[in-house]
């Protein structure tokens, strides 16, 4: 054969050479795949021959190659029937194999080997057996679906085995319907990088393992585990650690317990699925401030109030919640129950039995009312109970006894139990208390024997009983009426015992009814007051001009942040407003003063949850303290509800308080707009808003306000309503009144605040049309009508305050009968009834004939404020007419007479600092009296020279 002839053969096999390039064993197995098909032409894969190879080009469909090795085989969706071959490890290469959507059937192939596999789709096939070393070597497995394969049935289900560890890569891992049996292993906590993990619809039961906390999953799916009798059940507290999820279902399985109260650590959260468990408990607030686009808590046992849900999409049927309304608290008993529910960790049979929002009305399991329907007994011996005993028990005021002997009950005696001065009997006995035991004033002494922490547990006697009160006599008022927001009498000796702490809630927060869940966190917080070394703030002392004297200055010191220098400003028409950088001020009009960010992150500790007092429909109110100790109320806007809407509000606010200033309206005494900022900071007010002393005074460990503070209240709030109608420079409607609105201060004396719907009263006009806001129950019915205001629909406002001050009803509770719904109705039929007048009377407050007298006229005084035509109604200043000769006159008292002894007060002026001077020997010489006074402080640039309704909305 010539060298031509040998060449011409070799080009003729060359092609053969070239195409045919498959590894023989990837190639075995791939006909072995076809084989094993009842529907191999689905694959439409060519007979092997010489020029039709799977790695060839072009390469067989649904395979994919690199060089002669099979990397990847996609035949999903393809409706193949069939098994697949039991060396399928055997392709070496292989890194993703999608088999997913077939009817594929008999075992799965053990993957054991498959170091480079990174992807494995089995999902939605009829699979029916795992192979024991499936998981093993999967070194680089990242996802793996083996969801709706019903495996090893024949074995009564399977689990994860610990070589799933090996894939420590392990990002997705879903096996929904796939036949999981048993409790979920701990050993999922220890795979880092795992951030998918969907289990639902198996049979797995148990507790979700504590390895998990704090992990960082994302999606957690395990709903609707279907076990015959078994589901997974427990707490669900660990899954509030896991801060990344961004999806949680754990619906239709028998957890228990309460929602954990740090579940708004889930910042991430959208979706939130606890249909179809036993959860019980009180719903936490921080889950209803959650921005969720879809949360179900239905079928449940929740209980207590529904808050009002931020959620876009939010469900809660067939719950034990005690009212129907979102956003309105239980009553005050109510909630102090459920307190003590959870320290015993809510009891099924408790459960079950405490139902409604009043525990007088139908059978509360173990609870005991007396003849004026407040409870008078806690009464459950030897009920299995477990767990610690409550603080809130002590908001319970008309209690006579508890009896809980023969329990599991461990921990202290609350020390907060001692203001439980009715209270005369109290049975521990057979528990596991620990010491120390609180003294009870009254002489009470617990009944205690059997407790082994307590010295070998006390001695039972009859001295130990009911009977060894010295102090706690004196009849139990009524309940404060009210339906939900009621608030339960004291005894007469509670009314005189030493007053408690107060809630400290600051001014103003937005909104009907000011979050009402707040309430019980925020008694909680307040009582809490650490120094925990954060950087101390500048100082901005602000001295508010006296409202008395409207040429005196406003003087504020600064301390520089740098040096902790001291700079003085004097409020006049020369202060600086050039910039609003940290550690300068600003002097604006009427005393506000420009307020740097940084100096308001420092002093709410950059805003920080714990500093957080309130929320309201356009903001956030922080707690913050300047170096010197001063108070004060940051009141932050929120970005998400920057709106138009808001900033109008925002802007009335500046606008209003910049041209008003008065002893009875809380000052605005700072604001900031730096950025996408905007900042109002406002006095702080110590003793919270009248409502809460109205309507929440015992939850809140408030004594009921005297009929003699009320009056004052009223006056207080009438003059400051005078002053805006017709004494300010302008005439303003103030819109908004109400008792939530209503702020006082240490010494009680009231304050109106909230002015960011105030309206510039026409002028020369009857009335204004405007768009409708305010708050209903308060509203004149010529506003909500026809949406035309004058200053008599604050007239009105103020007629119900009144309503409420008398009568310790909310202005509207639709918890009430129909027919005191609405308390300015109702109260207009029964007011000049005396008899039905003396019963409609507030019971904390001790009316006798004298008082009554006072008390008529104030009612009187309210029928004409709240008069069906306006030209019926007074103007304000009657109202203080009317009030200022009730409040008792002013009288000089010696309270030290000592003091101020040996000052000739015929001597001039001068001559008596003269002598002060010579007698201190300081210099005073550069005093002058002259300078105590200076101009007010120029507008700030943007505000106009007039302000018109426009700029109040």
């Amino acid at each position: 054969m010539n060298h031509r002839t040998t060449t011409l053969l070799l080009l003729l096999l060359l092609p053969s050479l070239v195409l045919t390039i498959t590894h023989p064993n990837d190639l075995k197995i791939l006909n072995q795949f076809r084989n094993n098909l009842d529907n191999p032409e689905l694959l439409q894969w060519p007979k092997q021959s010489p020029t039709n190879d799977p790695c060839s080009t072009p390469p067989w469909k649904f395979i994919f190659c690199h060089n002669d090795r099979v990397t990847q085989i996609q035949t999903k969706n393809l409706n193949l029937s069939g098994t697949l071959p039991h060396n399928l490890n055997e392709l070496t290469e292989l890194f993703n194999l999608g088999l997913q959507n077939n009817n594929l059937h008999g075992p799965l192939p053990s993957l054991n080997g498959l170091t480079n596999l990174k992807y494995a789709f089995f999902d939605n096939n009829d699979f029916d057996s795992i192979p024991n070393d499936f998981f093993q070597g999967l070194t680089s497995l990242e996802t793996l679906a083996l969801d709706n394969n019903n495996l090893n049935v024949s074995t009564n289900g399977w689990n994860f085995p610990s070589s799933l560890l090996d894939s420590a890569q392990l990002t997705t891992l879903s096996c929904m319907s796939c036949n999981l049996v048993g409790p979920l292993p701990d050993f999922l906590g220890k795979m880092n990088s795992l951030s998918f993990l969907k289990l639902s619809e198996n049979s797995l039961r148990g507790e979700i393992p504590l390895s998990l906390n704090g992990s960082g999953l994302q999606t957690l799916w395990l709903n609707n585990q279907k076990g015959e009798g078994e589901s997974l059940s427990g707490s669900i507290d660990v899954v509030a650690t896991m801060v990344s999820l961004t999806s949680l279902w754990l619906h239709g399985n028998r957890f228990t317990g309460s929602i954990p109260e740090n579940i708004g650590d889930l910042v991430s959260l959208k979706e939130l699925n606890l249909n179809g468990n036993d959860l019980v408990g009180v719903v936490p607030s921080s889950l209803g401030d959650m921005v969720l686009d879809n949360l179900d808590l239905n079928n449940n046992r929740f209980m207590g109030p529904i808050p009002k849900f931020k959620a876009l999409k939010v469900s809660y049927g067939n719950n034990d919640f005690c009212l129907n309304e979102t956003g309105v608290v239980c009553s005050f008993e109510v909630m102090a129950l459920l307190g003590f529910l959870g320290g015993v960790n809510y009891p099924s049979n408790l459960v079950d039995s405490w139902i409604g929002n009043n525990p007088c009305e139908g059978p509360w399991l173990g609870i005991k009312c007396n003849a004026d329907g407040k409870v008078s007994m806690i009464n459950l011996q030897r009920f299995n109970l477990s767990g610690s005993l409550s603080p809130s028990v002590a908001n319970l005021g008309s209690l006579v006894e508890i009896r809980l002997e023969g329990n599991h009950i461990n921990g202290v005696v609350p020390s907060n139990w001692t203001s439980l001065m009715n209270l005369k009997l109290l049975d521990l006995s057979d528990n596991n208390i620990s010491p120390p035991l609180p003294v009870f004033s009254n002489g009470l002494k617990p009944m205690v024997d059997g407790n082994s922490l307590l010295n070998g547990g006390g001695a039972k006697s009859p001295s130990s009983g009911k009977n060894s009160t010295s102090g706690g006599s004196g009849s139990t008022g009524d309940d404060t009426k009210g339906g939900s927001d009621s608030s339960s009498g004291d005894s007469v000796e509670t009314k005189k015992s030493k007053r408690k702490s107060v809630v400290l809630i600051v001014a103003p927060i937005a909104g009907v009814a000011a979050a009402a869940f707040l309430l019980i966190p925020l008694y909680a917080y307040c009582f809490r007051r650490t120094k925990d070394g954060f950087q101390a703030p500048s100082s901005l002392v602000v001295h508010p001009r006296d409202p008395s004297d409207s040429d005196s200055a406003v003087k504020i010191a600064v301390v520089n942040n740098t040096n902790g220098s001291v700079s003085t400003l004097t409020g006049s028409g020369t202060g600086s407003r050039n910039s609003s950088a940290f550690g300068e001020s600003h002097v604006i009009e009427a005393g506000n003063l420009v307020i740097s960010v940084q100096v308001l992150r420092n002093v709410t500790k950059n805003f920080a949850p714990e500093n957080e007092l309130g929320r309201g429909g356009f903001g956030v109110v922080y707690k913050g303290e300047l170096d010197d100790g001063t108070k004060i109320a940051v009141k932050r806007m929120e970005a998400g509800v920057i709106t138009n809407k808001a900033l109008d509000e925002f802007q009335a606010e500046i606008a209003v308080l910049s041209k008003v200033r008065h002893r009875h309206l809380v000052a605005l005494i700072g604001y900031s707009i730096e950025g996408n900022e905007r900042i109002l900071v406002y006095e702080y007010m110590p003793q919270g808003a009248l409502s809460q002393h109205l309507f929440h005074w015992k939850s809140l460990g408030f004594e009921p306000l005297s009929w003699k503070r009320r009056l004052n209240i009223a006056l207080d709030v009438a003059r400051g309503m005078e002053y805006l109608h017709t004494l300010a420079q302008q005439s303003f409607i103030h819109r908004d009144l109400k008792s939530s609105n209503i702020l006082l201060a240490d010494d009680f004396r009231a304050k109106v605040s909230d002015f960011g719907l105030v309206k510039l009263a026409p002028n020369g006009e009857k009335s204004v049309v405007t768009k409708l806001a305010g708050t209903f129950g308060y509203l004149a019915p010529e506003y909500a009508v026809t949406g035309k205001i004058t200053t008599k629909v604050d007239v009105f406002s103020f007629g119900v305050v009144l309503m409420e001050l008398l009568s310790g009803l909310m202005a509207l509770d639709e918890d009430r009968p129909e027919e005191s719904q609405y308390l300015a109705a109702w109260f207009w039929n029964i007011k000049s009834d005396k008899n039905k007048l003396m019963a409609a009377i507030d019971p904390t407050l001790e009316i006798n004939d004298e008082t009554f007298e006072s008390v008529s006229i104030i009612a009187e005084l309210a029928g004409h404020c709240t008069a069906r035509e306006p030209n019926q109604r007074p103007e304000m200043g009657h109202a203080v007419n009317v009030l200022a000769p009730l409040v008792e006159k002013w009288k000089p008292f010696d309270d030290d007479p000592d003091e101020y002894s040996g000052i000739d007060y015929s001597l001039p002026l001068n001559q008596m600092v003269k002598g002060w001077q010579e007698a201190e020997g300081k210099d005073t010489s550069y005093m002058d009296l002259e300078d105590s006074k200076s101009s007010i402080p120029a507008r700030p640039t943007g505000f106009a020279d007039s302000f018109t309704s426009a700029d109040g909305r």
